[in-house]
């Protein structure tokens, strides 16, 4: 028999006889055999030699598995009968996959990209997004997702039509796994060691697990070969005979029993144990389901490492000092075996216990989820998971990577309780619910802490430590995630709510939280160490308390279901009194203290908004009694109050993170579940409270009863004054919230939704994604619509109207918004709203102006408009008796006394606190009880009325009582004077605030003139008479506790008492107020003495919108419409002519605002005559400045007009702003900035626009680009000719060329260092580098480098040398001549070193080092000074390129356009003149001679070593031009320029020509030749370029230039007949490129406009322009090109002096001859690649796309946008000499510029030189908003505006202008 070392031949022979031998089934020795070859060749190795060995063992499994036939052909076997209806594809974190709302049933739903991309799903609610945890595919699935979203390929049940599987084909796979995944155990078990106390072997761990790769993959394989394999490996993983057979330790195999009895030291390790042991120990008791909490013989199960060192921490609780006790609890839990009983029975359990052990380990992970597809394995595997749920946790809590194993864990358990049946079976059949929540019930009792709520003492309720690891880091958030997951089934969520004991202990769980992170205001100093633990507790509190809460709400919807309210509502009670006994709490709450977590409360008012709202259960019903409303009420007012303080700034001390808490409690994703609940839980104490008892509370809360009092001075025993203001604005504010917000009072879903939407709105125009995340998800969820009510989108286009995104080139990039529709202002802005919803109190004013704004821009109303009041839904039935608030007395004498103190101008009050009180005296009119009857109010009312204050409760009468006379008390030192009380005296309602405990002697002393009345006695009263009512005795207790609290501080003035005259009634005190608002006498008229109108249809536009008068008129004609009376007495007051209230108070103050209107009149006019000075003073400004910019088109005109004119250009110093010539001594510059460009290399010669690849097919070769094709040229010229010669023969630039830019401004260059040293010491600038010479203009703050000085008195020179004159042509080529020989000659000598050629040197040298080297260098020989020759025409060549393809590649819009005013060349061709003469071109190479005198054979003398010059035919015309001029003396004459251009377009001519004639066909040849030799014979002087082309023929056929390749050229060639007029077109296109170069320096060179022209016309306009033309020219019709030509010598003979030099080289080098000739160029502007229209192409092709450097699939994949080439962004793989690649590829191919579009991000970077910043993005949703890293996932678009601008920022190099935000890049991008 083969031993476990045979080889592969061996091995397939033995599997193949077994098999054999198996399958007939004949001999029980062949399984014997397999058994003992199976044991040894997987016998768990020695350490060393692991990984041959399991290469080894893996390689007999593949042989035994397939039988000893190859492995493929075996998996393809298998495959043909998978039975594929799940996909079930298993990704890992950061996988890209897709959710459809709707196609999901669970929210949970996932796509694979593949199953989406086959699916349909257009017009769905569908995103792409990262996987943060791993998932699975779910495509297949019905129970999570409808049929209709399934792909293709999952779609057809195909079970049914897939064959049976064959016995044999798996019949050795089912003899074989068995044995490999027990090997597979063995291993993991003998890997595994306890830890050591110290610290747990994580490395061993590793080691393991690394060995166990090659296994777990095999297994994987295994799973991916479909359902037939998967049916065999669940048989294997769940039979339990098996794991009887091969795991007990049982049997005569030593090494079985060893690693058995490790298995067992784990699991006792584990703080787990079989239940036999447990028996033994007698610990298993079956407890009741009664526990309340915790759990029994807690030290015995803590967590294996560290178990003993917690138990002793426990005990004695010595964790050292400052960390807060923990607490323990212990009392018998429902059923101890959830936590600490495992019993494993097969494999699968087995295995899942050490993927927990292991810590969950990826490729375990991937295996197990892997198998899913296989019912029968995903409900074992499911039952299994629950079955270690508590093991789990145990093994999170002590996890040091918890967030990893977090996500692995959910990544399985998601797959597992997401499908409704599935979830639903194991609550049946596994206690899920029971085990859930046990288990979050212990893993929070591991940090417990004793309250500090209320009675620090002896409470008795413990909550949980925000500060521990467990909450900070969210650990719990796993098994919170999985609860409320399953909470989302139906039937889930039912049993629950049946289940009263899991009510009971949820309760317990929820209890935990009330109260956690408890703040104590800090009175003296500032708190040294801010703590964070906020952010924990409101994430405890959302994620484990509110959203379960939501969960089960959902499921509430219905009649049917009451029962289940009633259940949760009643321990819900029952759990809040046990909360308040254990607190200790009687009826105050402890000053100072806050917390703002109390989710008991919450839980109640969210079951009882449902109750009612959706199950039409009585409210009474399930109300508790009078008293507990009372404590209920308590707590959340405190947090009202304490919000108030905190925006008061009375909690400074505490630090920074208390006004965070306050923020977090009202934000959008909080304060559904915070805030809202509190609100609703106040609404319906205050509806079933007696109202004054609460109105009275409140005030207290807030601290502001000693305020309202009517005497002028008071005390305030608990606030400072500076507090009092915006307290009391803060308590009125929130009585206005709590009475008109309907949130949960009887809005329906869709009003509420609307009212959110407008809120928010109305604070600023929103994008759609950030509104979406501002309103608040219940109660209506955003993702799939609650059928019946009102999506988001329809309700979105109800209210708004959409903006869509703008773009200014050079603007910020807009995104799209929504802006509120004109009638929601009109009539839907609610300010009540908008102060519930804001965090930042700035959104509430932002509100406000933007409501100002569209008032003014209507017109209806231009003051300072005041929050408009907005009429309420109605009240639902259950809650009428919140109005009660507005008709008692109590509340009417707070108002009356405000009222009285606005009107005295008593200090702290504010607009706010009188609009808070008329918005309240509104409210209280619009939900008046029925009209009372007039009749039975008689005149004599003030007489019968002895009551103190008001008659009856009911504010529309109350307001027209008149309270005479009113008792005080005041300090001794107040102005009140003392008298004595007349009969009827109102006592003032804060009289004896000070001494509750006096209150009753003091009612005696006075009851004969009047009433007391205190609002703090009232309530104590009230309080008492309740408790008394409940338990006499704790009263009794209790009492004087509390009053000492409120007791006065020791020493305060004495107060006396005094009485005041007030003689006034609310609506006297409205009437007076308007008087004193409008600043006149009698400005109140009664509308309705115009018009009784008004009284009968009370709603009036007019009255909506306005400032405090015209909600007084608003008030007052609402009094007159309900009462008649009050009409009356309305009219009375207005009749008696009002004096003035107090004389001595009103007068100074109105005086005050006459004064203040006279002062801001005079203001208004002083800044408008500012404005407008400062205006005039810039528009001079841009006149001067202009006028720099521009210098040379103006002066061109004046010298027309007279000769004798001479000017010198004048500079401005935008640095010391003196004004004067540019001199040599002190130069003048002009403010530049170079840099390298190559955009002019990326023209491509075809008119296709090249597209981004998105596929393999499509790939962009860079060889037809103007950079390669010059590249190409230049080598090949000097492979064939002399390298100096070859290094005038073209221009360089097209890649890597220095461009030139300016702002226009100027400086002086010595301004300009010192303003450069400036900013060196000024070490605060970040964004570019000085060092590197860069600066911003001092004057426009545009970004700059260099300094460009102005050569000086260069008019001067220019206006004497543009005289015309008539010397010949033959002259002037003469004189050309001459003045290049002359080359020191030069206006500045250059032997002085003037600080002004210092300056052009130091420039040059800036430029030189703008680009790399390699851009320079082009000579073959290093260094030459042909080098730099040639560097620097091509500068002048770039600029004057670059300014054409800025003009849009022609001249036909002529005029200096923009860039012509930005132009700096003048200047530049100074610079660059002076450089080039430094380089003497030796006279015998001046091309000048060889293209104007006819020279002598001097081929002949040549030695045949040296390399030939470059024929002049080959030379680029262009580059001559610029050669020409910039070695001749400076300034230049024009004619001589003309006279430069004349020659050089004769040479083009002839390259034209010649050009042509290796286009055409060798027949067209022949007849042209032959045609034009007749025409030579009978032309006169003029020569037509048919005599010229065939002399041209002529010439070049003495060659070898026709001869060579004349087949294959022919194909290439278009084979269309040539008609003359063709060619005329053909030559004018050739030469154009020269003529528009040349008008442009003229222009530059001599001013003068560029004409406009059409397009057909512009050869003759531009020859025009540069005096080709002939003087004889007439008509442009027949016009021909060749008239333009002005030969030196004759025609003839110099066209045959040319074409020699080519036929001689011929004679060498046929085959290169054609490739030389100058080619027609034609060159498309630069452009971007073109993007497809839908950014998801671009995704999907490169985020898997592996890098071609390092053939790994980048982190940040990246994509250059000018060649689409694919790099990885700050990807260490392709790094080279610490050069990343996104920075070495903008190098490359952009000189210094990137343009890329990072593929995960959708934005795009541009990287300048050593700096880079955000783009932004083109690609936008369809609501014009970008997804920056494609958070939102939302299908984007390509924006074909942003793109045209970025390629515009491109093509101008503007980024650095108009783009602000750059920073260093370190080259790590």
């Amino acid at each position: 028999m083969a031993g476990a070392g045979a080889s592969g031949r061996e091995k397939r022979a033995t599997a193949a006889r077994l098999k054999a031998a198996l399958s007939g089934g004949g001999e029980s020795g062949a399984a014997a055999e397999l058994q003992a070859l199976l044991e040894r060749a997987l016998a768990p190795a020695p350490a060393p030699g692991g990984g041959e060995a399991a290469a080894e063992a893996l390689e007999w499994c593949r042989c035994l598995l397939s039988g000893g036939e190859p492995w493929e052909g075996f998996v393809q076997a298998v495959r043909a009968y998978d039975p594929a209806t799940l996909c079930g594809l298993v990704w890992t974190a950061n996988f890209v996959a897709y959710r459809c709302r709707t196609c999901g049933i669970s929210p949970c739903m996932s796509l694979c990209a593949e199953c989406f991309h086959q699916g349909e799903h257009a017009g769905h609610d569908y995103n792409m997004f990262r996987s943060q945890a791993g998932g699975a595919c779910d495509c297949g699935d019905g129970n999570v997702m409808r049929e209709a979203g399934f792909c293709k390929r999952h779609r057809m049940k195909s079970s049914s039509n897939v064959p049976c599987v064959p016995k044999d084909l798996l019949m050795m796979s089912e003899l074989v796994l068995p044995q490999f995944i027990f090997s597979l155990i063995q291993y993991l078990r003998e890997g595994y060691n306890e830890p050591a106390l110290d610290l747990p072997s994580e490395k061993d761990l590793h080691r393991i697990l690394q060995m166990l790769e090659p296994h777990v993959s095999f297994l994987e394989d295994l799973t991916k070969m479909g359902g037939a394999m998967r049916s065999v490996l669940t048989q294997v993983l769940t039979n339990q005979q098996f794991y009887k057979d091969l795991s007990s330790g049982v049997g005569e195999n030593a090494c079985a029993k060893k690693s058995h009895e490790k298995y067992l030291i784990a699991l006792k390790g584990s703080g787990l144990a079989f239940p036999e042991d447990k028996l033994a120990c007698g610990m298993q008791e079956q407890a009741s389901g009664t526990s309340t909490l915790a759990i029994q013989g807690l030290a015995g199960t803590t967590t294996s490492g560290q178990g003993e060192s917690s138990d002793e921490e426990d005990q004695d609780g010595s964790q050292g000092v400052g960390k807060r006790k923990r607490v323990k609890l212990s009392s018998s839990t429902k059923d101890q075996s959830i936590m600490d009983v495992l019993k494993h029975k097969c494999f699968l359990e087995e295995l899942l216990f050490w993927t927990i052990k292991y810590e969950f380990p990826q490729k375990m992970v991937t295996f197990l989820l892997n198998m899913l597809p296989d019912q029968d394995y995903k409900i074992a595997f499911t039952k299994t998971f629950v079955q270690h749920y508590a093991f789990i946790m145990k093994t999170l809590k002590k996890s040091h990577e918890s967030d990893t194993m977090s996500n692995r864990i959910v990544h399985i358990s998601v797959q597992l309780f997401s499908n409704e049946e599935l979830a639903r079976q194991v609550t049946e059949e596994c206690q899920l619910l029971d085990i859930m929540v046990t288990v979050l019930l212990y893993m929070m009792e591991s940090c417990l802490i004793k309250s500090e709520l209320q009675d620090e003492e002896n409470s008795l309720h413990v909550v949980v430590n925000c500060g521990e690891a467990l909450l900070k880091n969210n650990t719990y958030w796993p098994l919170v995630s999985d609860f409320i997951n399953i909470l989302s089934h139906q039937s889930v969520a039912k049993k629950f709510l049946e289940d009263h004991s899991l009510l009971v202990t949820w309760m317990n769980f929820v209890s935990f939280f009330q109260g956690m992170n408890l703040n104590k205001r800090e009175l003296n100093e500032h708190v040294e160490f801010e703590s964070q633990t906020y952010y924990a507790a409101f994430a405890a509190e959302l994620e484990a308390c509110a959203q379960p809460m939501w969960g089960l709400l959902s499921h509430c919807k219905v009649r049917e279901t009451q029962e289940y309210t009633r259940n949760v509502v009643r321990y819900c009670l029952e759990a809040l009194q046990d909360w308040f006994d254990a607190i200790n709490f009687v009826d105050e709450p402890a000053p100072n203290q806050v917390t703002f977590h109390l989710p008991l409360h919450r839980y109640y008012a969210m079951f009882l908004s449902k109750a009612v709202k959706c199950q039409e259960l009585d409210l009474d019903s399930i109300l508790p009694d009078q008293e507990m409303l009372m404590k209920l009420m308590i707590h959340p007012l405190q947090i009202q109050a304490s919000l108030s303080e905190i925006h008061s700034n009375m909690w400074v001390r505490n630090g920074l993170q208390i006004k965070g808490q306050a923020m977090t409690y009202v934000q959008s994703h909080f304060c559904n579940s915070m805030i809202d609940p509190d609100i609703y839980l106040l609404q319906v104490c205050a509806s079933r409270l007696d109202p004054d008892y609460f109105i009275s509370s409140v005030f207290e809360r807030f601290k502001v009863v000693d305020l309202l009092t009517m005497a002028s001075q008071h005390q305030n025993t608990v606030l400072d004054s500076e507090h009092e203001r915006s307290m009391l604005e803060g308590a009125l504010t929130f009585l206005v919230i709590l009475l008109s917000l309907r949130l949960h009072l009887g809005m329906t879903d869709d009003e509420i939704l609307r009212a959110e939407m407008v809120a928010q709105l109305c604070m600023n125009d929103r994008t759609h994604s950030s509104l979406l995340d501002l309103i608040p998800e219940n109660p209506n969820p955003k993702s799939g619509i609650v059928p019946g009510s009102l999506s988001f989108e329809s309700m979105l286009s109800a209210v708004a109207d959409f903006k869509a995104p703008v773009f200014e080139p050079g603007g910020s990039m807009q995104q799209g918004m929504y802006t509120p529709k004109a009638d929601i202002w009109d009539k839907e802005f609610d300010p009540v709203m908008v102060i519930l919803r804001t965090v930042y109190r700035r959104d509430v004013q932002s509100a406000m102006d933007r409501y100002t704004a569209f008032l003014k821009q209507s017109g209806k109303f231009h003051g300072n408009p005041w929050p408009p009041y907005k009429k309420r839904t109605p009240l639902h039935p259950s809650y009428k008796g919140l109005m009660k608030l507005l008709h008692c007395k109590t509340l009417h004498i707070v108002l009356f006394t405000l009222l009285y103190k606005i009107l005295m101008d008593h200090q702290n009050l504010s607009e706010h606190v009188l609009c808070m009180v008329l918005y309240l005296i509104e409210l209280g009119l619009e939900d008046s009880p029925e009209q009372e009857s007039d009749e039975e109010d008689s005149v004599g009312e003030h007489e019968r009325c002895h009551d103190s204050w008001f008659p009856s409760s009911n504010l529309v009468s109350n307001m027209r009582h008149f309270i005479n006379y009113v008792r005080v008390r005041v300090p001794e030192t107040a102005p009140e004077v003392k008298r004595e009380p007349p009969a009827s005296t109102s006592s003032d309602g804060l009289a004896s605030s000070q001494s509750p405990r006096r209150s009753k002697s003091l009612q005696r002393e006075n009851s004969g003139t009047a009433q007391v009345f205190s609002l703090v006695a009232e309530r104590r009263k009230k309080f008492q008479e309740i408790i008394n009512r409940n338990s006499s005795e704790a009263s009794q207790v209790v009492r004087p506790k509390t009053s000492m609290k409120w007791s006065a501080p020791g020493a305060t003035p004495q107060l006396t008492t005094a009485i005041l005259e007030i003689k006034e009634s609310i609506l006297s005190l409205l009437i007076k107020l308007h008087h004193k608002l409008s600043g006149k006498q009698n400005s109140y008229y009664p509308p309705w003495f115009d018009d009784m109108e008004v009284l009968i249809q009370p709603e009036i536009p007019k009255y909506s919108h306005g400032d405090g008068m015209t909600a007084v008129e608003r008030i007052l004609l609402k009094a007159a419409v309900q009462s008649r009376l009050n009409k009356r007495i309305i009219e009375e007051i207005c009749r008696k002519v009002t004096p003035p209230v107090p004389p001595k108070k009103i007068s100074p103050a109105e005086k005050k605002t006459l004064d203040k209107e006279e002062r801001r009149q005079k203001a208004r006019e002083r800044q408008q005559k500012l404005l407008a000075e400062f205006a005039s003073r810039q528009k001079s400004f841009m006149e001067t400045a202009m006028d720099v910019e521009l210098p040379d088109a103006d002066i061109a005109m004046e010298i027309a007009t007279s000769e004798q004119h001479i000017s010198e250009a004048v500079y401005d110093c935008v640095i010391c702003g003196q004004s004067g010539p540019s001199t040599e001594d002190r130069p003048t510059g002009l403010v530049v900035l170079l840099q390298a460009s190559s955009v002019l290399g990326q023209c491509r010669n075809s008119t296709e626009p090249k597209k981004l690849p998105t596929s393999e097919e499509e790939q962009i070769y860079p060889s037809d680009t103007c950079a390669a094709v010059h590249d190409v040229r230049l080598t090949t010229l000097q492979r064939y000719f002399k390298d100096s010669s070859c290094l005038q023969a073209v221009s360089i630039g097209w890649e890597g060329g220095v461009y030139v830019q300016t702002c226009g401004h100027t400086l002086h260059i010595d301004c300009h260092k010192s303003y450069m040293e400036s900013l060196r010491n000024d070490q605060v600038l970040q964004g570019f580098s000085v060092d590197k010479g860069e600066f911003t203009c001092p004057l426009c703050r545009q970004f700059a480098n260099s300094v460009l000085p102005c050569y000086p008195g260069n008019n001067v020179e220019r206006s004497l040398l543009q005289c015309h004159s008539n010397k010949s042509m033959q002259d002037l080529i003469k004189e050309v001549e001459e003045l290049q020989e002359q080359l020191g000659t030069f206006p500045v000598s250059i032997s002085s070193e003037t600080n002004l050629s210092k300056e052009m040197e130091s420039v040059m040298k800036d430029i030189k080092s703008t680009t790399q080297k390699k851009y320079t260098d082009y000579s073959k020989t290093p260094g030459s000074p042909d080098n730099d020759f040639l560097f620097m025409y091509s500068v002048a060549r770039t600029n004057l390129e670059l300014e054409l393809v800025h003009r849009g590649g022609n001249l036909c819009l002529g005029g200096a356009s923009t860039a012509g005013k930005r132009s700096c060349l003048n200047q530049l061709f100074h610079v660059l003149a002076m450089h080039m003469r430094l380089y003497s071109i030796d006279s015998a190479y001046n091309p000048w001679r060889k293209l104007t005198q006819l020279m002598q054979d001097r081929n002949s003398q040549m030695s045949s070593e040296e390399l030939p010059e470059v024929p002049v035919l080959y030379r680029d015309v262009s580059s001559l031009l610029l050669i020409q001029i910039l070695t001749m003396p400076q300034p230049l004459c024009k004619e001589h320029f003309t006279c430069i251009v004349k020659v050089l377009f004769t040479l083009l001519y002839t390259q034209a020509l010649a050009a042509f004639s290796v286009k055409c066909s060798a027949e067209d040849r022949v007849a042209w030749e032959n045609s034009g030799a007749l025409k030579k014979n009978t032309s006169n002087g003029e020569k037509p370029w048919e005599v010229l082309l065939s002399h041209v023929i002529s010439e070049l056929s003495k060659g070898k230039m026709f001869e060579e390749g004349e087949t294959e050229e022919l194909a290439m060639v278009s084979s269309s007949v040539w008609s003359p007029d063709s060619i005329e077109g053909y030559l004018q296109q050739f030469c154009l490129p020269f003529l528009r170069i040349t008008c442009l320096l003229q222009h530059h060179l001599f001013g003068g406009e560029l004409p406009s022209c059409q397009e057909d016309e512009e050869f003759t306009v531009l020859a025009n322009c540069l005096g080709l033309l002939p003087s004889s020219f007439q008509s442009p019709h027949q016009f021909t090109s060749a008239s333009c030509l002005d030969w030196p010598v004759p025609a003839f003979n110099m066209i045959s002096q040319w074409c020699l030099e080519l036929a001689s080289f011929a004679d060498r080098h046929a085959e290169q001859v054609k490739v030389l000739l100058v080619q027609e160029p034609k060159w498309d502007l630069p452009c971007l690649l073109q993007l497809p229209e839908n950014y998801n192409t671009i995704f999907q092709y490169y985020h898997r796309k592996t890098c071609t450097v390092c053939t790994k699939v980048p982190k940040d994949p990246a994509v250059c946008l000018v060649c689409g080439t694919f790099v990885c962004l700050k990807g260490l793989c392709c790094k080279q000499q610490s050069y990343c690649e996104c920075v070495l590829h903008s190098q490359n191919c952009g000189a210094g510029t990137g343009i890329f579009l990072l593929i995960n991000a959708s934005v795009i970077i541009i990287i300048r030189g050593h700096r880079f910043c955000l783009w932004g993005s083109v690609y936008l949703d369809a609501h014009g908003e970008e997804d920056r890293d494609l958070r939102r996932g939302k299908p984007l678009y390509i924006c074909k505006e942003r793109y045209k601008v970025l390629e515009q920022q491109w093509v101008s190099h503007t980024f650095d202008h108009i783009n602000k935000r750059w920073g260093p890049h370190y080259n790590g991008l």
